[in-house]
């Protein structure tokens, strides 16, 4: 996700991918959501906005203007195809040194019409100097969010207008610089996993009738580095991105996981989508903004593909 030093970042080459560019000096993609229909959605730290990729197309188009329906930086994004909308996360990210567009103020969810692009869904967090990172869905169509400046995670019953900390807790070890949680997703056993950027680690809570219960720091087969974007694939596997450089799959035995590098040499990646046999993964090249020395970014930001089973 961020941090403002000692980004780590790959410089070699994924210049043998298949690459989708986006328009723009100053995206900064932060996260990736794919529709069932492959169409992919990509936001934009620092520009603000939301990009789409319609299936097979070769270049990404602007979907939601930045600032529009009063967003900032975005963040996390998801679909929520029951409800018909891309959920993205809206931050004043000014107290990161990122302004972003606009001027509104806060964390809040945002939700976007499919089929129009039109705002229908607006949330904010309660807490001053929160920060929506990413975005998993309960079976009852509940909303769950991190809050990666403090320990907690978010819930949005479906119907309600106010978001409720769901679980906050010291068990998350919330580092005093840099971020905390990051990505979030609900494990074929119905619990919820959430990872962490800056100390790179993995945790389930246990869920019971929609409540939490036990958290569980799990045993990862390889240290974590800046792990970011996390999405289930079933039967206790998911996907995750790495900010060091590479996307993981990672598969849930118990209290411990391992960690299967699917590709690494990417720049600096942030999420992770699966579309039948292709990972799409976005090259934040975050170390560029926010560590001067790092100099300027590679442009065009883009979007690579990795063939499923390289």
């Amino acid at each position: 996700m961020i941090v403002a030093g000692g980004f780590l970042i790959s410089t070699a080459s994924a210049e043998d991918l298949k690459q989708v560019p986006l328009p723009g000096n100053s995206v900064y993609p932060e996260s990736i959501a794919a529709a069932s229909d492959g169409t992919l959605y990509v936001s934009g730290l620092s520009s603000g906005g939301v990009f789409r990729i319609q299936p097979g197309a070769a270049t990404a188009e602007e979907w939601i203007k930045p600032g529009a329906f009063d967003t900032r930086s975005t963040f996390g994004v998801l679909v929520d195809e029951a409800k018909g909308l891309l959920l993205v996360c809206s931050n004043d990210a000014s107290g990161i040194g990122v302004p972003g567009p606009g001027a509104a103020k806060g964390a809040v969810i945002k939700g976007f019409d499919l089929k129009t692009g039109e705002g229908k869904l607006s949330v904010a967090f309660p807490k001053d100097g929160s920060i929506c990172n990413d975005f998993a869905i309960a079976q009852d169509g509940s909303i769950f969010a991190t809050n990666t400046s403090s320990p907690q995670i978010l819930r949005l019953k479906p119907g309600a207008s106010e978001l409720e900390v769901w679980l906050e807790s010291a068990d998350f070890n919330q580092p005093k610089e840099g971020a905390g949680l990051d990505g979030i997703a609900f494990g074929s056993d119905g619990n919820l996993y959430v990872n962490t950027y800056t100390n790179g680690e993995l945790y389930r809570v246990d869920v019971k009738d929609g409540k939490p219960g036990n958290i569980t720091k799990l045993k990862t087969s390889r240290p974590l580095k800046l792990a970011d974007g996390l999405r289930s694939t079933g039967e206790q596997t998911f996907i995750m991105a790495e900010g060091s450089g590479s996307i993981d799959r990672l598969t849930v035995k118990g209290d411990e996981v391992t960690v299967d590098t699917i590709k690494d040499g990417l720049a600096g990646p942030t999420s992770v989508a699966l579309v039948g046999n292709t990972y799409w993964v976005p090259e934040g090249q975050l170390a560029h903004l926010f560590d001067a020395k790092s100099g300027p970014p590679r442009l065009p930001f883009r979007i690579v593909a990795v063939p499923a089973g390289q």
